[in-house]
């Protein structure tokens, strides 16, 4: 295309010169159509690429996401104001939120309270990337709306960026007021060892509920979370409008390498959360600690980094958008820089022998009664 450009630029800068009134000959028609042909094919190759590099850097779907989210979960609530209003001073824009963190009412005050602070860089809600999910019990066709209705009364605001199935599961429903803000209760968390799961609802039932959230303009893009491959290609084949983004558990020890494959493949964004292993709060005591791995503290040493930045930028070299949770304004700035280190291509491979297929959220242990092999 640098060719065809050039020739055609020549030929024009010399016509140029000459009388306006000359007759265009085969010649300048040839180098004409030339210039035209290599601009176009120059704009493509441009498009191309930064469509590739996009994807690259999960910007796939035409998504406008922030790569660095704040995590939520296990926030706590009376640290939701302080959280919220550090973050977003450090730059971050993307917010994770689920209505069974049980803060999400906490998280809307912090929201509206940073909005509605003047200064040179006032924050309006278009500035921001919201994310929520879709509890368990509000799967069936006609719960659908009611749950997303709910996290926007709780958020306050009008509309979602993201919002994902958050579980591939349906429990049975729960009651809920949509016009009341928080839960009384954590019962839209509890499947009752099991008990409470419901085998007739499809993810394709639900799925076409999600749809219409989008036709009824209640959220932008709609996704899913921790979906594996095989009910991901189902649902893709079914949806009207893909899925955006698949949020899973993602980190050294559990690298996901068959299933991000495919959703670069499919164009469905993948979304790390837990990207430093499981939360000290949830972890078990006798658990592995990614953080204590000698590989990648190894490999901080080398560029002057913590281990959660050598994680959280493994995972974004690998193409994942990240969900990274912290209280520490130290680590949010931390976490924040991780955008800008650079792993070399060795030690992407260092990370990549640490795989042991580890999970640290493992919901057949939490249905026991009833299993449901989510991920097997």
């Amino acid at each position: 295309p640098w060719k065809c450009l050039l020739a055609g630029y020549k030929y024009h800068t010399y016509s140029s010169m000459l009388s306006a009134r000359r007759a265009i000959t085969r010649r300048s028609f040839v180098y004409s159509i030339l210039f035209l042909v290599g601009l176009s094919r120059f704009l493509c190759s441009k498009f191309t690429m930064s469509k590739a590099f996009a994807s690259n850097l999960a910007s796939c779907h035409n998504l406008r996401m922030p790569l660095l989210g704040l995590g939520t979960f296990l926030l706590e609530r009376n640290l939701c104001q302080e959280v919220i209003s550090t973050a977003i001073k450090n730059g971050y824009r993307r917010i994770d939120c689920a209505p069974v963190y049980f803060n999400e009412d906490a998280i809307g005050d912090a929201l509206q309270a940073v909005m509605q602070t003047d200064g040179d860089t006032k924050i309006q809600r278009s500035d921001l990337y919201l994310v929520s999910k879709l509890p368990s019990p509000f799967h069936r066709k006609e719960h659908v709306e009611l749950a997303v209705r709910k996290t926007l009364n709780d958020l306050q605001t009008d509309y979602l960026d993201l919002y994902l199935i958050h579980w591939p599961v349906a429990f049975r429903y729960v009651e809920i007021d949509p016009s009341r803000r928080g839960y009384d209760n954590e019962d839209i968390d509890d499947s009752a060892n099991g008990d409470n799961i419901d085998l007739t609802v499809s993810i394709k039932e639900t799925w076409s509920a999600m749809e219409k959230l989008v036709d009824d303009g209640l959220v932008r893009e709609i996704g899913v979370s921790n979906v594996p491959v095989s009910l991901l290609h189902q649902l893709l084949c079914d949806a009207r409008i893909p899925p955006a983004v698949n949020q899973v558990e993602l980190h050294p020890y559990l690298q996901q390498s068959k299933l991000l494959k495919y959703c670069q493949a499919r164009n469905v964004a993948v979304q790390a959360y837990s990207p430093l292993g499981s939360q000290p709060e949830y972890k078990e005591a006798n658990e592995p600690n990614v953080l204590d791995d000698t590989v990648i503290q190894s490999i901080a040493s080398r560029h002057d980094a913590t281990v959660a930045q050598v994680c959280i930028a493994w995972a974004l070299q690998r193409g994942c958008s990240v969900v990274a949770k912290s209280t520490s304004e130290v680590h949010l700035k931390e976490n924040m820089a991780s955008q800008e280190l650079t792993l070399t291509d060795e030690e992407m491979k260092e990370i990549a022998a640490l795989d042991r297929g580890y999970r640290f959220f493992r919901p057949e242990e939490w249905w026991e009664n009833m299993p449901v092999a989510v991920f097997d």
